[in-house]
C-alpha cells in the first residue's frame, strides 16, 4: 500500500457511500483516464468482467468466432465462453506475445468478429500489425491489458489503441484495488452501456425496470478509494519493477534469456519471466520453495487446457516451448536488492 489508502477509506466511512456509487468510483475512473489518455473508463469488480462486458457491448453472440492469445491466464478467454462465442487460440512468436501472422492465418479461414489480444506479462504485443488486420479484416480489437497499466508503444497506452481495453486490479498487479478492473474505450456510448450492463441493466424509472439483463459487476466506492491511492505511485512502481528486472537480467543473463520488449515499446515489467537454456525449471521452484521463496511456471497455453481441448488453434510451438522451459520470478516492489542477490544465487547453484 501507498500510505494514503486509509485516508481515502475514512473519507469514504465519513461519507457512508459503501456501495458501488459513490465520488472515488468517478475519482478512479478520471485517474485512470488521465493516466492513459484513454477518454472513458468504467470501474468494475475485476477485468474478467470487463472483456465480458467488451463482448456483450459489441454484440458478440451464440455461435461467433473470436481469436484470442493462447498463451495467457483463463480469465482472459473464458468470457468467451459466456457469450456462447467460440474461442479460437493463437500462438506467440518472438515477442512471447501473439503472432500476427498467425492471426492474419485465422482470419483469412475463419471470418472472426472480434481479437482479443493479451499484453503478457506488462510487455506490448505487436500493436500496430494487429490493428492493421483488425482494420483489414473487419474484426474488433479487445487488448487484454490486466497486467500492463503503465506499458506504452511509440509512448501511447496499452489498452488505448484497440476498440476496448482491461485493466486489472487483482491483489498481485502492478497496483490493486484486492479486488477490481477497469473498461476503457474512446466510444461514450460503449462506455456508457457498460455502465448500465454493470448495474443490473436497470431502466431509469422510479421502480425497477428491466428490458434486458444485465450483471453485478460494479466496482465498491471502498475499493475505487484504494484504487485512487495505488494510481499516485504507479509511476515509481513501474519504475521499480524495471529495476527488479534489470538486476534479474544481469546476474542471470549467462543461463537464461528474458522476455523481450517489442521495438518502440516500454513494459511495465510486472513479472519478471525468463526461460533457461539448460536447466529444468521446476527442480530451481522446488529449491527456491524450500527457502520459501515463491516462483511460478509460465502460463500453461490454452490449447492445452482440458477445458478448451476441442477448440481450434493456430499453432508455431513457440508456447508449449516457453512453457515448457520459463518460470515467473517474485518481482515485488517491497524485494530489497539483497533479496533479489539471495534469489539468483540459489538459481545459479
Amino acid at each position: 500500500m501507498s500510505g494514503k489508502e486509509l485516508d481515502y477509506i475514512k473519507e469514504v466511512f465519513e461519507s457512508n457511500y459503501i456501495a458501488p456509487v459513490g465520488e472515488f468510483i468517478e475519482r478512479f475512473e478520471q485517474s485512470v483516464c488521465d493516466f492513459t489518455k484513454a477518454k472513458y473508463a468504467c470501474a468494475l469488480v475485476n477485468g474478467t468482467s470487463a472483456i465480458h462486458l467488451a463482448l456483450r457491448i459489441l454484440g458478440i453472440k451464440n455461435g461467433d468466432k473470436v481469436l484470442a492469445s493462447t498463451f495467457t491466464f483463463i480469465g482472459s478467454v473464458t468470457p468467451i465462453l459466456f457469450q456462447n462465442a467460440e474461442p479460437i487460440f493463437i500462438d506467440s512468436d518472438e515477442s512471447w506475445n501473439i503472432d500476427p501472422n498467425l492471426v492474419e492465418e485465422a482470419a483469412k479461414k475463419e471470418e472472426p468478429k472480434a481479437l482479443i489480444i493479451t499484453h503478457l506479462y506488462g510487455q506490448m504485443a505487436k500493436i500496430e500489425d494487429l490493428l492493421f488486420l483488425s482494420k483489414k479484416y473487419g474484426f474488433y480489437l479487445i487488448e487484454d491489458a490486466a497486467e500492463s497499466l503503465g506499458a506504452t508503444y511509440k509512448e501511447k497506452h496499452a489498452g488505448t489503441f484497440g476498440d476496448f481495453g482491461v485493466y486489472s486490479f487483482n491483489g498481485n498487479k502492478i497496483i490493486t484495488t484486492s479486488s477490481g478492473g477497469m473498461l476503457v474505450s474512446n466510444n461514450k456510448k460503449w462506455i456508457k452501456q457498460a455502465k448500465f450492463l454493470s448495474t443490473q441493466a436497470k431502466e431509469n424509472y422510479p421502480w425497477y425496470e428491466h428490458k434486458t439483463y444485465g450483471y453485478n459487476y460494479r466496482m465498491s466506492n471502498v475499493l475505487a478509494a484504494i484504487g485512487v491511492a495505488q494510481m499516485e505511485v504507479l509511476e515509481e512502481r513501474i519504475k521499480r519493477k524495471r529495476e527488479i528486472f534489470d538486476i534479474y537480467r544481469k546476474e542471470l543473463m549467462e543461463i537464461a534469456d528474458f522476455m523481450p520488449e517489442v521495438e518502440n515499446s516500454k513494459g511495465n515489467r510486472w513479472l519478471t519471466t525468463l526461460t533457461f537454456k539448460d536447466r529444468n525449471p521446476l527442480e530451481i521452484m522446488e529449491k527456491l520453495e524450500k527457502h520459501n521463496i515463491e516462483s511460478r511456471p509460465l502460463w500453461k497455453p490454452m490449447h492445452l487446457q482440458p477445458l478448451f481441448k476441442n477448440a481450434k488453434s493456430y499453432l508455431s510451438g513457440v508456447s508449449e516451448k516457453l512453457f515448457k522451459k520459463g518460470l515467473c520470478l517474485p518481482s515485488g516492489t517491497a524485494l530489497k536488492n539483497e533479496e533479489i542477490d539471495k534469489i539468483c544465487s540459489l538459481i545459479k547453484e
